[in-house]
């Protein structure tokens, strides 16, 4: 089994913009990014032609590290001060359902855990100390 801990960053429509600042600034590596308009459509939830371009999730790699990142879904908000998100990675779906029970606890679920068709267990949540988890099983769904 592993486990990782991984910023996640969620921006304002500006993660395109800010992934470049990285690989300049850092020199940070692009080692995935995809955007709304590649995803799956989902017919309960229409994509708004201006959000297509918009980060949906990429990672980069700066130097032993990685940094995770998105948009804000298109009609969400966007606070700032609640951008950044601890994304929990793991290869064992057990594991991620133990960690989601544990951190929900006195908490608050955004997305309950979940296949989904990135991830056989994907959910987030924030804890009781206001702190928000992203709960990511690595693999494919079954």
């Amino acid at each position: 089994m592993t486990v990782r801990l991984i910023p996640y960053l969620v921006m304002n429509g500006n993660a395109k913009e800010a992934i470049q600042f990285y690989e300049k600034a850092l020199n940070a590596q692009v080692l995935f990014s995809q955007s709304f308009g590649e995803m799956p459509e989902n017919p309960e939830f229409p994509l708004p032609a201006e959000a297509k371009d918009l980060v949906s999730h990429a990672t980069i790699k700066v130097g032993e590290t990685e940094l995770m990142f998105s948009d804000t879904f298109p009609g969400q908000p966007h606070q700032s001060g609640n951008q950044v998100t601890i994304c929990i990675s793991t290869n064992d779906a057990d594991q991620a359902h133990k960690f989601f029970e544990a951190l929900q606890e006195g908490g608050q679920v955004t997305m309950p855990l979940q296949e989904t068709f990135f991830s056989p267990a994907y959910g987030n949540l924030t804890d009781k100390f206001g702190v928000s988890f992203q709960i990511f099983t690595e693999g494919k769904q079954h």
